[in-house]
Parts: structure tokens; sequence; C-alpha cells
């Protein structure tokens, strides 16, 4: 595959994705959050799985371990915590700031890995963190009476899109089948979040029939494309510049929600939201780009 078929599929896969925030805020007029994740996720995972086994088939790969399974396990429950806490987010703040909230996540990686693996980051990344905390604090106007109850939870949400994405990264490569993965968390996440929903909400098929159109979008679009279409470009691409083209979903979530919702920002928000945006950019761009340097200077 070449390098603009990698780089197209990967925007396509960042813009299903920004929409998505859309669908995502408008379906809580007809469920709960734990219906919402729950529907969509087994929706997704279903729409994947024969693609996914007949990849199988076809590699024919050994067993999975113990410990890939466990890793499975805890990469699915982090899907369902980053789906709820964004979803239940979603109920107060807007699409635009659930957008460039969510995206916070590309930042908490490195962190992450400081903490869990002794990893230690690039130096940017102690620059790019306090510029996306002051993009956050001018996001919502430039105040911290403006942060609601909402917000924070998308930024919780962010933690575990980011032990999510981690996680992915090592099971895929460990494994080689990162379709197949994709399909078995979709499946465990979807459940859990379902099984609970009937503990917590009150699931109807009225309700979630009232609001197919967001759940197929989100199914089938927003989770199996999308996701489908991130694991088969990034193959192609460094995954620093992959990281830089998915962290645009931010601007799509923005897009959707100024034509389809009519939200806008005050002028002091899009000054905030650039912030992140930088932030993000930074982070995933200079690393690649110093070693790069680095290395022409020894050679």
């Amino acid at each position: 595959m070449s390098r603009p078929v990698a780089i197209l599929m990967l925007l396509i896969c960042t813009a299903l994705w920004g929409f998505a925030f859309v669908v995502q805020k408008s379906a809580m007029e007809t469920m709960g959050p734990l219906t919402f994740i729950g529907v969509r996720n087994l929706l997704g995972g279903v729409a994947i799985l024969p693609l996914a086994l007949f990849l199988t088939r076809r590699s024919k790969p050994q067993p999975f371990t113990s410990r890939q399974w466990w890793f499975i396990a805890g990469m699915s429950l982090a899907l369902m915590l980053g789906s709820w806490l964004q979803q239940v987010g979603l109920l107060t703040t807007t699409v635009t700031n659930g957008g460039f909230l969510t995206s916070l996540y590309v930042l908490l990686v490195p962190l992450i890995g400081l903490v869990v693996f002794r990893s230690w980051p690039h130096p940017v990344i102690w620059v790019g963190v306090p510029l996306a905390l002051v993009g956050i604090y001018y996001l919502n106007g430039g105040g911290l009476d403006t942060l609601n109850f909402g917000d924070a939870l998308v930024v919780g949400s962010a933690v575990f899109w980011a032990v999510q994405v981690m996680m992915l990264g090592y099971i895929a490569r460990t494994t080689g089948q990162p379709i197949l993965i994709s399909c078995i968390s979709f499946l465990l996440a979807g459940g859990s979040a379902l099984a609970l929903a009937f503990v917590f909400e009150t699931p109807s098929i009225a309700g979630i029939m009232g609001g197919w159109e967001e759940l197929a979008y989100a199914g089938l679009f927003s989770t199996a494309i999308a996701f489908t279409l991130q694991a088969v470009g990034q193959q192609h691409l460094p995954s620093a510049n992959a990281a830089i083209i998915l962290s645009s979903e931010s601007l799509f979530a923005a897009l959707g929600g100024a034509i389809f919702l009519g939200e806008r920002l005050p002028a002091v928000g899009y000054a905030g939201a650039t912030l992140i945006f930088i932030a993000i950019l930074a982070v995933e761009a200079l690393p690649p780009l110093w070693a790069r340097r680095q290395a022409k200077l020894t050679n």
C-alpha cells in the first residue's frame, strides 16, 4: 500500500471518529450511556467478526497465551471505562470540548509509560502537558468556574483511552492480529457495558430503536470501519506520523458540533483549542524530528 493511500485511510478514520461525537450526544435523548456504548461496541464487534475470522484462518496464528488474554481483558476494560466516562461527560459538555479534551490521551501516553514502565519521556512532554492544561483553561472561557463535571469526566476518559492505546499497541505487536484483537475487545466491552446497563439503567427496545441511526453510525462507521482503517493504515506509516494525523479527530468533532448542533466557541475558546492542538502536535512530531537530526549529526 502506498503512503498517500495509508494517510487517506487515517484521515477518513479521524473524520468518522470526530463526527461520532455528534451522534453520541444526540443518542442520549433516548437511551442511557451504558446502553449506548454496549450496543455500539457489540454492533461494531459483530460487523468486523467475519473479516477477523477470515484473516485468522488465512494467517493461522498461534493460540493466545493466558498472559495475552489478560492483556485483552484489561484493554477491553479500559475501552469500556473510557467510552462510558466520555459518554456520560457528553451529557453536560459540548461536542467541541469533548473532542479536544479526549485528544489529551496523546499527551497522557508517555506520562503513563513513565509511571508504569519507568520509560522516561522526551523532554517536550514537560512543555506539552502544561501547554495543554492552559489550553483547557481557555477552551472553557478562561475561568475555572466554567469547567463543568462533564469536562472532568471526558478528561478522565482520556486516561483510559491512553491505557487502551498502549495495551492495544503491545498486544497487536505480540500477536500480529490487530483486527481480531479489536473485534474481541469490542465484544467484551460491549457485553460488559450492556450487562451493567440492566443493573444501573432501564434499557428498552423502544429506546434503542429511537436512536437506531446514531447507533448505526457509531457501531458501523465509527467503530467497525474506523478502527479497521486505523489498523490497516497505521501499518504503513511511522507511529509518530500516524498519531499526528489521528489527533485531527478533535478538529472534526469541532466541525461536526458547528455544522449539526450550532456550537460556537468564544474567541478565547478557539485560542485554547489551538494550544491543545499545538501541544499534541509538539509531543508527537518533535521527538522523531530531533532523533532524525541527531542521527544526521553523528553520521
